[in-house]
């Protein structure tokens, strides 16, 4: 293969397997990726989109337990032939749990330790720091304690390290996922300072299409699109804009996310996204069908968990600590807070990234004690937003069965066939792909009965068939007698599957209500940082009725079972 040497990622019949699964992560893959190339990955959750990265780093095989068939070369060196600190003098990385990869105390120092790797002259290594965090748009962030930074402002300080050494291969595993508007804006406006570099190659794995591009669509995404499917083969390749339009029926099958105007036309047979008159009539049309899913307004019951005063902050309260133990706390991130939380509600946390809503959650759920209130209750389930913090067995059956009583093997099997997991059973929750461990976990809490379930962005890095499975479970836990709160930034799921929404910003909460009607509110949304994505901001605006702008939704998410109807078929 000497003639691809000037290519600065190839990947030659490229297969991984791992231990205890029959069928290979990837299968016979073969990708050749230009210098200076854009490169979109797409494919459903565990279709090894990931376990691609993996292969260009070297930490497949080097660092992995998989055996690779095949060859990788990055940088005209093959992988197998070179130590993973080698090949990073070309590749940096911003993983899909970026929070994993610190290990710095302050974040202006962990920004700088690639530069320090790459032996930078000390004079430049400050103001080089100070750029790529404007570039993310994380300057205030520059003298944080790491420990400190919620998932949000992990992601822009893990893009930030990536960005500082100018990298020859910038891989991307799920950059925005856990980010608000301004950071999924920030991340768009540092790939476009990187497509400004000549020579700079891309490498992006990426759900939530529609987020990304912004308001100038997919025209901003990367050119060159490749398709795996659940075999890890690869199914498509070419320009992104004809990938998107000639397989997005077979995407929407496979459970993936499309741009709404890709989705709009395999849907409604119309261009034109949310300005077509055939789009437009589709989903007024959607939100006149008869009810599906929960009512929009569902029964008052019993209040389960109550919060009275509570202040929220990252620390334990002063009047817990000993008084050697430095100086004072800072203020806490939240004050004031009064919620009940009812049985057979979904309630969603919404905020911007460092507002407090994973801090408000571990409150409630007895993991921080408050810095000042009360909150009663029984004991929660709590599904955490890194998911291998909850994990304590050596296989995914284990997991489920974990702390369980009575027949647990009807319980393992019914929780592991609902999160599509039953192949996975035997394999180690720390070796699954991110959707994979996000199912697990979920699964494994839903396996016991508690009146409350807390979960942190339980979507986040999700496939669409996923994110649809995942709120339908949440729904069907609050049907069935519990109270759910949720955080999220995708507002979409939140208007599908929540019947209240507590919006915080400005320390504290700034609306509490149901979820349509606040979310209608521009003052709202501007106080909490909220962004409505196109879909629905159109809903809101044209469907006055909130169980109809619902309806709406879960048609489109039943959609997705069935694209393969001809253009039209739903009106």
């Amino acid at each position: 293969m000497p003639e691809h040497r000037t290519d600065p990622v190839v990947l030659d019949a490229v297969s991984v397997t791992v231990p205890r699964r029959a069928e290979p992560v990837l299968s016979g893959v073969d990708l050749r990726v230009r210098p200076g190339e854009h490169l979109l990955l797409l494919g459903p959750s565990g279709s090894g989109k990931s376990t691609v990265l993996h292969c260009i780093t070297g930490v497949v095989p080097h660092t992995v337990t998989a055996r690779l068939d095949g060859e990788v070369t990055v940088a005209g060196t093959r992988t197998t032939d070179a130590a993973v600190v080698d090949l990073s003098r070309h590749v940096a990385v911003v993983a899909q749990d970026p929070a994993a990869a610190v290990c710095l105390p302050t974040v202006d120092q962990e920004v700088a330790l690639p530069l320090e790797n790459h032996a930078t002259d000390p004079v430049d290594i400050g103001p080089r720091v100070d750029s790529a965090l404007a570039t993310v748009g994380a300057g205030h962030l520059r003298d944080r304690a790491t420990g400190e930074l919620s998932g949000g402002e992990a992601q822009r300080v893990a893009l930030a390290a990536a960005l500082v050494t100018d990298p020859a291969v910038l891989l991307l595993d799920e950059p925005t996922s856990m980010l608000d508007p301004a950071g999924v804006a920030d991340v768009r406006a540092a790939l476009a300072a990187a497509s400004s570099r000549p020579g700079t190659t891309v490498v992006l794995v990426e759900h939530r299409l529609d987020d990304l591009a912004g308001d100038d669509g997919p025209a901003t995404l990367p050119g060159r699109a490749v398709v795996l499917d659940e075999g890890g083969r690869v199914v498509a390749d070419g320009a992104t804009d004809a990938v998107l339009r000639d397989h997005a029926g077979a995407l929407l099958r496979a459970g993936c996310w499309l741009p709404l105007d890709a989705e709009l036309r395999t849907l409604s047979g119309g261009d034109g996204g949310l300005a077509s008159p055939a789009s437009q009539d589709l989903l007024r049309h959607l939100a006149q069908a008869p009810d599906a899913g929960a009512p929009i307004c569902p029964p008052v019951r019993d209040v389960v968990l109550r919060a009275r005063g509570v202040a929220v902050s990252r620390h334990a309260p002063a009047r817990r600590r000993r008084r050697s133990a430095g100086p004072s706390l800072p203020p806490p991130l939240l004050t004031r807070i009064d919620l009940e939380l009812r049985a057979g509600a979904v309630v969603a946390l919404l905020g911007r990234n460092g507002v407090g809503k994973t801090s408000l959650l571990l409150t409630l759920a007895g993991l921080l004690p408050p810095a000042a209130g009360t909150v009663e209750g029984e004991r929660v389930g709590m599904v955490f937003q890194n998911a291998e913090h909850q994990f304590v067995a050596h296989t995914a059956a284990e997991e489920v069965a974990h702390g369980l009583t009575g027949p647990v093997d009807e319980v393992v099997g019914r929780q592991l066939r609902a999160h599509r997991l039953e192949h996975l059973a035997g394999q180690s929750p720390f070796r699954l792909s991110g959707g994979e461990k996000r199912r697990l976990s979920l699964a494994a809490m839903l396996a016991h009965e508690r009146p409350c379930l807390i979960a942190d962005e339980p979507t986040l890095g999700l496939d669409r068939r996923d994110t649809i499975a995942t709120t339908t479970a949440l729904r069907a836990a609050a049907d069935a007698g519990r109270a759910v709160v949720v955080s999220s930034h995708d507002l979409r799921t939140v208007v599908t599957v929540a019947d209240r929404v507590v919006v915080l910003g400005e320390g504290g909460v700034v609306a509490d209500g149901p979820a349509v009607p606040v979310l209608r509110d521009a003052e709202v949304r501007r106080r909490g940082g909220l962004t409505l994505p196109p879909l629905v901001a159109w809903l809101l605006e044209e469907i006055e009725e909130p169980a109809a702008v619902r309806r709406a939704l879960l048609a489109l998410d039943a959609a997705v079972s069935a694209p393969s109807a001809p253009a039209g078929a739903l009106r």
